[in-house]
């Protein structure tokens, strides 16, 4: 899906110093043209395009990665929701890096590295500065666990939408 942001992120890799390797991870109906881009740009040994795997893998997909990117855009009929990829990367003690798209920058907050929809430069200046500030780096990574450990876990979620539906119990019983 174009709007997954797939090609702005190998846009961004191909200007990213060092060594590096990207993993694309799904499969879909851009898969082929994002390859044939990661050939153009001359980052075809370093781009692995995975296909779907099991979420009982997952915890195990995200330990091997030094950051996760979600370069999603805003379309008229279609804007990034929650993002669960986010939270799994983070309870992992994954870095994330997300565009400003639908509610990336909500889930995510102060614990990553946010850039504007649709920028290249700016995305590479997020990964960028990651390899250059170790500190950040870990920084980021313990704090996202925390946010996880915060917002997100299944005993969290499960008293905010009790406290919901008490507040709308209590608004239409008075």
């Amino acid at each position: 899906m174009e709007e997954k942001g797939g090609d702005l992120l190998l846009e961004s890799l191909s200007r990213l110093e060092g060594t590096w390797r990207a993993y694309i991870q799904g499969s879909g109906p851009q898969r082929e043209a994002l390859e044939a881009q990661a050939r153009r740009l001359g980052i075809a040994d370093r781009a692995s395009f995975e296909g779907w795997i099991s979420s009982a893998q997952m915890p195990a997909f995200y330990r091997q990665l030094d950051v996760l990117v979600v370069p999603s855009r805003t379309r008229p009929n279609w804007k990034e929701q929650f993002g669960r990829v986010l939270i799994e990367a983070m309870a992992c003690g994954v870095p994330v890096v997300g565009a400003d798209s639908g509610e990336i920058p909500h889930v995510v907050g102060d614990a990553g590295l946010i850039f504007p929809e649709d920028d290249a430069a700016a995305l590479h200046d997020c990964l960028a500065r990651l390899r250059r500030e170790p500190e950040l780096h870990a920084h980021l990574a313990r704090r996202g666990r925390e946010r996880v450990l915060a917002h997100y876990t299944q005993a969290r979620v499960a008293m905010e939408t009790y406290e919901v539906y008490r507040q709308a119990l209590l608004h239409t019983c008075h």
